[in-house]
């Protein structure tokens, strides 16, 4: 503002002198010239008295917003004379956020953190347990990430604690990823997860039968697979965890792709939606080209849970907040891989299974996903029990 201010004044008298001296150009020159060396003296003047000002008003706020701090939180003031200084009031701030942090770790820490539940090292999950002197339902939860990163911690805190009030346990795992094990890999961990938690559910009072997944885009694949796919348990397998069924109460899945199969999410989705990165690393190829290999068909229909559903299967919840809309004729390469579709058709072949199921879509149904899916959860689970 100052800038803009000077600005005009200078302009304005550079005019004055010109309108009053001869007509000369040399004249004129020397006028504003003249004109410009008085200017800058004022300019510097100027300056100086707006930012003396400034700084007056700052320095008078910052002593305010001290002195009310010192009033909140007289500990702040660690010397005790009375009066709180800028560097002892960051040096408290930084200390309260601190220990703010570490209460709130504290207290969405999991009752058993880093249970091995399979031979691999990332075969790893966390378990949070209500409290409950009868057995509780359980909620595991599957981290998305394209299937090559992603991680348990990324369980929703909020999403824990609400479980917990209803008093649903939740378990949160890891599994391989494509980069140490193509597919089917990521699916059968997820699986054995489940097989795990109820070999052991007698042990962290678990009713079996009240068993839940669901995840984010690859966790929302695997849960769907899980739900879906015939039961994992083999009564032959020395394994005792093998020998579990992996059969669940519901699925929930958000942003999840209901097949796997690039030729199906090039029909599906159009665009270049099949040509997600994620895709060629999961089949272990480098080119369409190569996914085109019909030996690899059986292994799509396998990874694909709408390949796998029967009348037998779980209720599914689904949430999705991607445009449900036509992908754009300059889609880049992956775009649209949790395009709605995927939950219109997963929803068309549920119906026609008689299986319940319920879709949601940002646009008519808010963000907040958390209560609905717990809402679905217990209903399910309630249906279990009786």
């Amino acid at each position: 503002m100052p800038s803009l201010f000077l600005q005009a004044i200078r302009y304005r008298l550079i005019q004055f002198h010109a309108a009053r001296s001869s007509p000369s150009d040399l004249k004129v020159q020397m006028n504003i010239k003249s004109t410009g060396k008085w200017l800058f003296a004022f300019s510097m003047l100027f300056t100086f008295l707006v930012f003396s000002v400034a700084k007056a008003q700052s320095t008078s706020d910052e002593s305010a917003r001290l002195q009310k701090w010192l009033e909140r939180f007289p500990q702040a003031d660690t010397n005790s004379d009375g009066i709180l200084t800028l560097e002892e009031a960051r040096k408290f701030r930084d200390q309260l956020q601190k220990s703010r942090t570490e209460k709130a770790v504290a207290a969405f820490a999991p009752t058993h953190r880093n249970m091995v539940y399979g031979p691999d090292v990332r075969n790893q999950l966390d378990l949070w347990l209500a409290e409950s002197k009868e057995p509780t339902p359980l909620i595991i939860y599957i981290h998305g990430g394209g299937f090559v990163a992603g991680s348990k911690e990324k369980v929703s805190p909020e999403f824990v604690r609400e479980a917990l009030k209803r008093g649903f346990s939740v378990a949160s795992i890891n599994y391989r990823f494509v980069t140490q094990a193509m597919f089917p890999a990521p699916q059968h961990d997820g699986a054995r997860a489940v097989q795990f938690l109820k070999h052991h559910a007698e042990k962290y009072n678990l009713n079996p039968d009240q068993f839940a997944v669901f995840g984010g885009s690859a966790g929302a694949g695997i849960s769907m697979w899980i739900g879906y796919h015939d039961d994992l348990a083999n009564s032959s397998e020395k394994d005792p965890i093998l020998r579990e069924s992996s059969r669940v109460a519901a699925v929930g899945s958000i942003g999840g792709q209901s097949s796997y199969d690039p030729f199906v999410i090039r029909e599906w989705i159009g665009g270049q939606a099949h040509a997600h990165p994620s895709i060629y690393l999961c089949y272990r190829v480098v080119s369409l080209q190569q996914l085109a290999n019909p030996q690899l068909q059986p292994l799509y229909d396998d990874v694909s849970a709408i390949k796998h559903v029967t009348r037998d299967d779980p209720p599914t919840f689904m949430f999705y907040g991607e445009a449900d809309e036509p992908l754009p004729p300059n889609a880049k390469p992956g775009q649209g891989i949790h395009h709605p579709i995927f939950g219109h058709k997963l929803k068309e072949k549920l119906d026609e299974a008689g299986i319940k199921s319920e879709y949601r879509h940002v646009s008519t149904d808010g963000r907040d996903m958390v209560t609905p899916l717990l809402d679905f959860f217990e209903e399910q689970f309630l249906t279990v029990e009786q």
